[in-house]
């Protein structure tokens, strides 16, 4: 498990943002059960989360025409239960962080993995996330 110190400010970058935390099994299903779209960001320590996933997770947000009803986010290595709730929701897909996902009244309908994320630009991801919001939102 990854030091609060550490963790907390990477976290902040989204829940300063409008992100809910999910903090636990039960904050997942209860979120997942909800009516409408969810946007899940599962959040990492690494680099390809600092400098690709959260800035094109908030790009989309705030310049999609369509977004979300709910944005929500783990954190990989220290929201342990949350993260492992939502790692059973996203199967078939093999554990990966970070991790972009959209579901629609509970069911995944849009998902990027780690390897869609490394070495791709923020702007793809950002671009990427607002093609799904255009779709599902």
């Amino acid at each position: 498990m990854y030091p609060a110190e550490i963790v907390i400010p990477m976290k902040e970058e989204l829940t300063e943002n409008g992100f809910h935390e999910l903090l636990n099994a039960s904050d997942v299903e209860s979120q997942l059960e909800k009516s409408g779209t969810t946007l899940v960001v599962v959040n990492s320590v690494c680099g390809c989360a600092a400098r690709m996933a959260r800035p094109g997770v908030l790009m989309a947000v705030s310049n999609g025409n369509k977004k979300p009803d709910f944005l929500t986010t783990s954190f990989a290595g220290f929201d342990t239960e949350a993260v492992n709730k939502i790692r059973e929701k996203l199967l078939p897909y093999p554990p990966s962080s970070p991790a972009i996902a959209l579901f629609k009244d509970g069911k995944l309908v849009h998902m990027i993995e780690r390897h869609q994320i490394e070495g791709r630009p923020a702007q793809l991801i950002a671009h990427n996330l607002i093609a799904a919001f255009d779709e599902y939102c």
